[in-house]
C-alpha cells in the first residue's frame, strides 16, 4: 500500500532578518530529511530559504503562488501552482497542509496561522506569532520539527 507523504507547510516574510533566514532554510532541509513534502507561497524570503534547504537534502517543494505568473515563483520551487487569488491563496496553502511552521512573518503569515487554527492543523511558530494556546513556540528549527512530528503521529499516528 502507497502511503502518502506528509505535507509540512512553511510560512513567514518575504522579508527577514538573516537570522530566520537560515533558520528558514534549516526547517526545510530538516522536513526533506523527513521525507515530507514542503508547501509554501513560492516567493522569497522564508519561502525562498526554505525550498533551497528541502532542495539541499534532496526534498520535494511546491509553491503556490498569489498571481497567475509561474515564472514568478523562486528557483527552489518544484512544482508551482500559480493561483490568481492574491492574498486568498493563503487558505489554499494551509488546506494543503498537514502541519505548519511559522518563521517570522507579519500579517500575511498571520492570516495563514489564522486559518490553520480555524482547520486545528498544528502550528509550530519559531520567531514568529504566538496568539493562541494551541500554537506550539520552537527555538530551534529542530525544535519546531520534533515539535511537529510529536503533534502530527498524536492526531494521524504516524509510523
Amino acid at each position: 500500500m502507497n502511503q502518502r507523504k506528509i505535507q509540512i507547510g512553511v510560512i513567514g516574510g518575504r522579508e527577514e532578518s538573516p537570522e530566520n533566514l537560515e533558520a528558514a532554510r534549516q526547517v526545510g532541509f530538516l522536513i526533506a530529511k523527513k521525507g515530507a513534502v514542503l508547501f509554501c507561497g513560492g516567493l522569497g524570503g522564508v519561502m525562498a530559504a526554505a525550498c533551497e534547504g528541502a532542495k539541499e537534502a534532496f526534498g520535494l517543494t511546491v509553491g503556490i503562488l498569489p498571481s497567475g505568473q509561474g515564472h514568478l515563483a523562486n528557483p527552489f520551487v518544484d512544482i508551482v501552482i500559480p493561483t490568481n487569488l492574491g492574498v486568498a491563496r493563503n487558505s489554499v496553502i494551509i488546506n494543503a497542509c498537514d502541519g505548519v511552521i511559522a518563521v517570522g512573518g507579519k500579517y500575511g503569515t498571520l492570516s495563514e496561522i489564522a486559518f490553520a487554527l480555524q482547520r486545528e492543523i498544528p502550528v509550530i511558530s519559531l520567531n514568529s506569532w504566538e496568539i493562541d494556546p494551541t500554537i506550539l513556540i520552537a527555538n530551534t528549527p529542530e525544535e519546531a520539527i520534533s515539535k511537529l512530528y510529536s503533534r502530527l503521529n498524536q492526531q494521524y499516528l504516524l509510523p
